[in-house]
């Protein structure tokens, strides 16, 4: 952050801790775009996340006087609006999950898969362009465990670098990546029915 933009965001703080209507709106229209992009990554739904946003900025407002300076304002709401879209996740989730264990390629002791890994077909990768398979794909980004769904869709979703990622989440660098690494395996485990001809064909 540049001094320029520091002594803007700080200014703009002082405001809102004021209880300064026009700095909410500001604070507001500087941050809805991205924050609305940021939870239909999340949540696939736009109601669901225009909510979301709207949950998360008022939890803001209210959390304003503990908001110790330590980062942006908007990277402070990018985790607000993270934290409120697993909350809604969880609280309406009765979907099948799995743990990552179950979902991860097993090897044997020469080093070799355990099980056969059919080939993603190029008509499997075309039938990724389809809204059906875009939906499927979405349903099976949920079946993922909470920790390694959140990394993967700030990751590859809504392409955050491994930093930011971190920051926004708690975790060191290495931490995301392994998360990362596993639940784009574990994606593709649950992804295999839809893009593999022959697991198509024997559907």
């Amino acid at each position: 952050m540049t001094a320029s933009t520091l002594i803007v965001e700080t200014d703009l703080l002082c405001r809102l801790r004021a209880g300064d209507e026009d700095a909410f709106a500001l604070f507001v229209r500087q941050h809805t775009g991205r924050m609305l992009i940021l939870a239909r990554g999340f949540l696939h739904c736009e109601d669901d996340a225009a909510d979301a946003v709207q949950d998360a900025f008022l939890s803001a407002f209210k959390s304003l006087g503990r908001f110790e300076g330590n980062s942006s304002l908007g990277t402070w709401l990018h985790r607000i609006v993270v934290d409120t879209c697993l909350m809604k996740i969880r609280s309406k989730s009765r979907r099948k999950t799995y743990s990552i264990e179950e979902l991860l390629p097993t090897f044997d002791e020469a080093g070799h898969h355990a099980q056969p890994v059919a080939p993603w077909s190029e008509s499997g990768y075309e039938r990724m362009a389809n809204t059906e398979t875009k939906a499927q794909v979405r349903q099976c980004i949920n079946q993922l465990p909470e920790d390694y769904r959140t990394v993967l869709v700030m990751r590859d979703i809504e392409e955050f670098d491994t930093d930011q990622t971190a920051a926004l989440l708690g975790l060191n660098p290495g931490a995301v990546k392994t998360r990362l690494h596993r639940a784009r395996q574990a994606l593709r485990t649950l992804l295999n029915p839809y893009m593999s001809d022959e697991l198509v064909d024997q559907a």
